[in-house]
């Protein structure tokens, strides 16, 4: 498909992803961060999921929650990384049409399960703090557990129609993605046809989903700071904030990146390429390596075992 770059078609049997355009002689330097932010948040997550797994005392829906959050940091990452590895270190650009639309569907289709497991951590925190004496029978196992279903089956039905709108357009205009992934609106922008369907999707899953999910997540946090405040000493106020305040640095991480480039993306267009393309990348990125380093540090009880898991290796 040499000159599929110019000529007419209706579906390409390829794509090329450029990386970071107008940084291609950096690609290999800036592959060294990237790679770095995959194997922390490789690491990290899976420290997550073998901590809470072998300690007992962390077997409760608030690390529940955060073992959701770490298999879908692990997807996330793993969805997105190797692909790029391979263009900034191999000049690997080609992406199969199926696999681009596959791998599309699996960021969009995670990034929603995040949004989602943050606004049940934060129902999680609202009950802990402000119903405390009720959190253990509101929040049972079997309850968490069918939270977890409903947020993966809302995550796999939500983006199911952005591969299917995606491979219905023709595409006579070019091949050429110029980003280092196959994002929905990216693809969706290089299709000769009515595209107004997929933009208006788009936006109503940025807008109806996870703009929802920010509300709600705003409504709890509101009535959690109330419920702080009116504490009657200072050390409750303070021992209360501090059980609230990695979830609200992870969720700040989340959000203001995919807000950000959900909005210069679709509304503002003096954005540079490649700056875009960079925030793009730091949105799926940073938060899967940021998540374990934020719980890790801030969670006494999972900094307590790590502490316990590397005292007894030492010894």
């Amino acid at each position: 498909m040499s000159d599929s770059n110019t000529t007419d078609f209706i579906n390409p049997s390829t794509f090329i992803l450029l990386g970071i355009p107008g940084m291609e002689a950096a690609h290999v330097w800036i592959s060294i961060p990237f790679c770095a932010m995959y194997a922390i948040a490789i690491l990290g997550n899976f420290t997550i999921l073998f901590i809470v797994k072998m300690e007992p005392s962390l077997h409760e829906p608030m690390y529940y929650f955060l073992c959701m959050l770490a298999v879908t940091d692990l997807v996330l990452s793993t969805s997105t990384l190797p692909k790029m590895l391979n263009i900034f270190w191999f000049n690997s650009r080609e992406i199969d049409f199926s696999a681009c639309l596959t791998q599309l569907y699996f960021i969009h289709c995670f990034l929603v399960m995040e949004s989602g497991i943050f606004l049940a951590m934060a129902f999680d925190r609202y009950v802990a703090i402000c119903d405390p004496l009720r959190h253990s029978t509101i929040l049972t196992n079997s309850v968490v557990a069918k939270i977890g279903l409903a947020l993966v089956l809302r995550g796999i039905m939500v983006i199911l129609p952005y591969p299917f709108l995606a491979r219905q357009q023709p595409y006579c205009r070019t091949n050429i993605i110029p980003q280092s992934y196959c994002e929905h609106i990216a693809v969706v922008k290089l299709a000769c046809g009515d595209t107004r369907v997929s933009s208006y999707y788009g936006l109503f899953v940025v807008f109806c989903v996870r703009g929802l999910d920010m509300i709600f997540i705003a409504v709890s946090y509101t009535q959690i700071l109330r419920a702080i405040f009116s504490l009657p000493t200072k050390d409750a106020r303070l021992k209360a904030l501090g059980t609230c305040s990695s979830h609200l640095c992870a969720i700040l991480t989340f959000y203001i990146p995919v807000i950000f480039s959900s909005i210069t993306h679709r509304f503002v267009h003096n954005v540079p390429l490649n700056f875009h393309v960079l925030i793009a990348n730091v949105y799926l990125l940073v938060p899967p390596m940021l998540n374990p380093i934020i719980y890790g540090v801030r969670t006494k009880k999972i900094r307590g075992r790590l502490l316990r898991l590397f005292t007894h290796k030492g010894t």
